[in-house]
């Protein structure tokens, strides 16, 4: 869980499939665009004109938060996953990074090997990986 690996929009990468996946593994949504999905490359949030311009780090600085891009996604996550970005966003902004760090390491830590549990299917890539 590195401060690399959170997005413009609140999403921890380092919790996301594609990152957590060796095939075809996403680099994060901060990275380059080679190997990752054509939606993250034409995502409307890290293209926004706010984030294209460099005025804002996070949609937390933004003054249209939340977009109604933004409120879409906090949606599906909370509905599909358990977690918002709007609320992600509130504690990077009120807590600071370090501290949001530490809370998606113990949310996320897994209890058996102590690996990453991804936040779309619940499960800890080392662990799967260590069985075979």
């Amino acid at each position: 869980m590195e401060e690399r690996l959170i997005a413009p929009c609140g999403m921890n990468c380092g919790i996301c499939m594609a990152f957590l996946r060796e095939k075809n593994r996403c680099p994060g949504c901060r990275a380059a665009d080679t190997n990752k999905a054509i939606t993250v490359i034409r995502c409307k949030i890290k293209n926004c004109e706010t984030m294209q311009e460099g005025r804002e780090e996070y949609c937390s600085g933004c003054d249209s938060l939340p977009c109604k891009s933004l409120k879409n996604l906090d949606k599906r996550y909370r509905t599909k996953y358990k977690m918002s970005m709007v609320e992600n966003l509130r504690q990077i902004k009120e807590d600071g990074m370090e501290a949001f760090l530490a809370g998606q390491r113990a949310k996320y830590r897994c209890p058996r090997c102590g690996g990453v549990v991804c936040v779309h299917n619940g499960r800890c890539y080392d662990c799967e990986r260590s069985r075979s």
